[in-house]
């Protein structure tokens, strides 16, 4: 997201006549108990920034789109190399958070979540996230 405005991706997915764009965005625009986002929080990596920050901006010019059919899917703060679980929580715009106080999906977890939506879409023009 960092090198490209919203618009060089979603003009041409709609000029090809792509039926619905899938896009895996990150964590920093999920909500925080109160309402604010997660880039915004005390702590937020200094080097993600950027990069939060133009997810955030693709994900409201796909808010805004009115001819496309698109899903943005979150991770939770933690992405992690561990073993394929199969339970996991779907969540939409509030940033999950384990009974332990921890936000993480694995990365085999998280792929799981994709396919299910490209399988079986259930988020259209909607974000929604994932995490245990």
């Amino acid at each position: 997201f960092a090198t490209l405005p919203p618009e060089a991706v979603i003009n041409p997915v709609k000029k090809a006549g792509v039926k619905r764009l899938l896009v895996v965005g990150g964590a920093g625009s999920l909500l925080l108990p109160g309402g604010s986002r997660v880039i915004d929080s005390p702590g937020f990596p200094e080097e993600y920034k950027a990069e939060a920050s133009a997810g955030s901006v693709f994900l409201d010019t796909l808010r805004q789109e009115k001819d496309l059919d698109w899903t943005f899917l979150s991770p939770s703060a933690e992405f992690v190399e561990t073993a394929r679980t199969g339970t996991f929580r779907l969540g939409q715009d509030e940033l999950l958070v384990s009974s332990e106080g921890r936000s993480w999906i694995s990365f085999a977890d998280f792929a799981i979540a994709l396919i299910d939506e490209v399988e079986t879409p259930k988020h259209s023009r909607q974000r929604f996230t994932v995490g245990y």
